[in-house]
């Protein structure tokens, strides 16, 4: 991260010393406000650690680094991809090159873990009304009911969901909602298997209703792990999305929580132990309409 903040001013730099043509075109065209940003917003990359702001933006059509988007890797990953990915390929070259091609197996079999680590596949998102897909890949490790949630004001269902090393990191939005809040809560760093990692750990809180009645609301946790140690949030306050829609990422192995109200017609469809995947399985099933949670969408 301080590598790419520190990469950051130097592209600023010479941005504006050598194109300043590129430089007044993203000024012209970059939408919303200034929420009080460490540094200079040029373009959507200076966005990247502070999404979650609700201030600058880019409309998709004028953002020229879309095409990041279509890659089959994150896009908030490209980084870890060039230093991590492309440091150890380049000591693979060197390990055989110079010294023995048994040598060159370990970095190799590194920078095909980060490849494979940061892959972003297609998915096919179901379609259908009322239901709930998995905000995460990985495993289900525990399901509890909860007599009252403060923000689902009312009876609740939790599921865990745990990543591995090996699952796709990216996170997913389980419906079509609109962004109500987010709230960072520092902690600790244990094993995401452990279940008091959900209480402790440190964790990025995504509050969202449905966009449409009866605008339940729900809550979708990333958890840090042992190995992963950032949380990126690709959302903000206010914006809504598609279900399905990438959320942000863990980065390395954690837990990925999700709070759904329960309500007339809830069917859950998975169990403990069960295998998901984010934006393609789905958790549950709401079958008949439930009451108003009291919640609207803010006005246009």
């Amino acid at each position: 991260m301080r590598v790419e903040l520190a990469w950051g001013y130097v592209r600023r730099w010479y941005l504006k010393r050598f194109f300043p043509g590129y430089v007044a075109r993203m000024h012209a065209l970059r939408q919303g406000h200034d929420a009080g940003y460490p540094h200079e917003i040029l373009d959507p990359r200076d966005l990247k650690f502070y999404q979650h702001r609700p201030g600058y933006y880019w409309l998709p059509q004028d953002d020229p680094f879309q095409w990041r988007d279509r890659l089959p890797w994150a896009r908030v990953g490209l980084a870890e991809l060039i230093l991590l990915g492309g440091g150890l390929a380049l000591l693979t070259l060197l390990s055989a090159a110079l010294l023995s091609w048994v040598l060159a197996i370990l970095p190799a079999a590194g920078a095909v873990l980060v490849l494979w680590f940061f892959r972003n596949p297609s998915r096919q998102i179901p379609s259908g009304e009322g239901l709930v897909l998995a905000p995460a890949d990985g495993r289900i490790v525990a399901i509890r009911s909860l007599p009252h949630d403060p923000f689902v004001g009312g009876p609740a269902i939790e599921i865990d969901i745990f990543l591995s090393v090996f699952n796709v990191h990216l996170n997913r939005a389980p419906v079509d909602a609109r962004v109500v809040g987010l709230t960072y809560r520092p902690g600790k760093f244990m094993n995401a298997l452990r279940p008091a990692a959900a209480r402790e750990n440190e964790q990025i809180v995504i509050r969202m209703e449905e966009a449409n009645p009866p605008y339940r609301g729900f809550i979708v946790r990333q958890i840090a792990g042992a190995i992963a140690r950032r949380i990126v949030c690709q959302v903000g306050p206010g914006q809504m999305l598609a279900r399905g829609q990438v959320l942000g990422m863990i980065k390395l192995g954690s837990r990925t929580q999700i709070v759904l109200p329960t309500s007339r017609g809830l069917a859950l469809q998975v169990q403990v132990g069960q295998r998901v995947m984010a934006g393609t399985s789905i958790l549950a099933r709401y079958t008949e309409l439930a009451e108003p949670s009291g919640l609207r969408p803010a006005p246009a």
